[in-house]
């Protein structure tokens, strides 16, 4: 399995994350978020299911049912083998997939917590299609990054979720679904919130792997 990695060798701590559903390992939104973390002194591989890496060869395949993606997620865990505190997570349906195998690996000692980027909480314009039941009960410390305005989940939907008290919700005003705002309106430009965002992980992750 082919890994991009950032920041130094020895970080505080590895974050491992996968892609959306329809952007590769390196878009920009995935450069800009890797480039983020590391500023913040953590070591970040990305990694490519293989649905995403055939369409490098020129074979054009859709992106699978998340739960299909399982395996992957976990072969590319052991592919890994981190130094140190692993946490696990993605943009999108990244963070989606990671969500689902994360309780197991964390009950089993192999990672520290689980970061969301842009949580797809439901498809976009119908929000009654919830992907939150595995989310009720996860065991994991879990820090979801979403922004206010994300037409996978709001911030005024989620508030009305039943999530697990393991989870926190970091709110970036007026960010799309790549955390992204209109500065006329918020006041706040993308690099801003990708700063709010690599801190936010950074502080959570010193906390967590501490427990």
């Amino acid at each position: 399995m082919n890994f991009l990695l950032d920041g130094p060798e020895i970080g505080t701590a590895t974050v491992l994350l996968a892609h959306g559903a329809g952007a590769p390992m390196d878009s920009g939104a995935m450069n800009a978020i890797a480039e983020a973390l590391a500023g913040e002194g953590l070591r970040v591989a990305r990694f490519e299911f293989g649905y995403m890496a055939a369409r490098r060869s020129g074979v054009r395949k859709p992106p699978p049912w998340a739960e299909r993606l399982r395996p992957e997620y976990l072969a590319a865990v052991n592919a890994l083998d981190a130094r140190g505190p692993l946490i696990i997570g993605g943009k999108s349906m990244g963070g989606r997939v990671a969500s689902m195998v994360a309780d197991d690996l964390y009950t089993g000692g192999r990672i520290a917590g689980l970061v969301c980027l842009g949580y797809p909480f439901h498809p976009p314009d119908k929000p009654a299609q919830l992907r939150t039941a595995h989310l009720t009960g996860l065991k994991t410390p879990t820090l979801i990054c979403q922004g206010t305005r994300d037409q996978f989940g709001t911030r005024e939907e989620v508030g009305a979720y039943a999530l697990s008290n393991r989870i926190e919700l970091l709110w970036l005003e007026d960010g799309d679904h790549d955390l992204k705002p209109r500065k006329r309106i918020s006041g706040f430009s993308a690099a801003d919130h990708l700063q709010t965002m690599a801190e936010a992980v950074h502080a959570w992750t010193k906390r967590i792997a501490q427990r």
